[in-house]
């Protein structure tokens, strides 16, 4: 279960970062490493960042690990 968020965090920040540097510098830095032309590989991309991001909030709902005491 580590891995998992850990894998899913990652993606997620990823993602973040990638989407920042779409509003930011109106550069798509995913299009940019596999070429535009490949909407394909682009798409699984974003929908796994999406499948990650959809994992770190269910994991936040169940586990709340910002509240729990140390």
């Amino acid at each position: 279960m580590k891995f998992a968020n850990f894998i899913a965090f990652s993606l997620v920040l990823i993602g973040a970062l990638v989407w920042g540097i779409i509003g930011i510098f109106n550069f798509n830095l995913v299009a940019a490493i596999f070429g535009g032309s490949s909407a394909v590989i682009s798409r699984i991309i974003y929908s796994l960042v999406g499948v990650a991001a959809i994992w770190m909030f269910f994991y936040w709902i169940i586990y709340r690990p910002f509240t729990k005491a140390v």
